[in-house]
């Protein structure tokens, strides 16, 4: 089995398309340990000198639907793929606003999560607690600055699937293990870009 991390923000479009892959493949059965980390995009944009995002999380528009995913990560696994996928949907297929309590328990509650559990665990500082310790080590062990970040060991690299594999199970175990092979295999390569994006 192959052990690995990737980080997450509900607002990247293309952490939506590497952690659709991620779904797709682990629900096929792919031969992967995978640790999703959150990371908060709005922290990395904060300027030297700044209050950081943690202390003032009202005005940070990603950190509920970031909470709400690791509580879920951590206290119903079961429903984590499921509700992980949504939040990333209701974002980005629907448009919703992830800020708004009332998309975030509709999701919840779709998937069998006590919403109420969840929203006290934010409301008590335990889940921006859980979610500021996981984002700061990111940042200090492995120097991580975006989302998706595959971490392999001492290896860390930024990636952006442009693709979604839609039900190809095939296709998204193919594409997670091509990123993951190159991270261990290969660390030499530092950057590999197209220079234009052929739609």
């Amino acid at each position: 089995m192959t052990s690995f991390a990737v980080t997450w923000d509900y607002r990247c479009p293309f952490a939506r398309n590497a952690h659709e892959h991620l779904l797709v493949g682990l629900a096929d059965g792919a031969d992967w340990d995978v640790t999703f980390v959150p990371f908060s995009l709005g922290q990395v944009h904060v300027k030297e000198g700044e209050t950081p995002i943690w202390d003032r999380p009202e005005n940070e528009t990603g950190l509920l639907a970031l909470q709400t995913g690791t509580v879920v990560r951590d206290t119903a696994p079961e429903a984590f793929p499921s509700v992980h996928n949504d939040l990333f949907a209701a974002r980005h297929d629907h448009g919703l606003d992830l800020r708004e309590r009332d998309v975030v328990r509709e999701i919840l509650t779709r998937h069998g999560v006590d919403a109420d559990a969840v929203f006290g665990a934010i409301d008590d500082g335990g889940a921006l607690d859980i979610v500021r310790k996981e984002h700061e080590a990111a940042a200090r062990d492995h120097t991580v600055w975006g989302v998706p970040t595959f971490i392999l060991g001492d290896e860390a690299v930024f990636v952006r699937v442009m693709d979604r594999p839609g039900t190809d199970a095939a296709h998204a175990r193919r594409t997670i293990d091509r990123v993951v092979d190159l991270l261990g295999g290969f660390p030499e390569l530092n950057e590999f870009k197209h220079t234009s994006i052929k739609r």
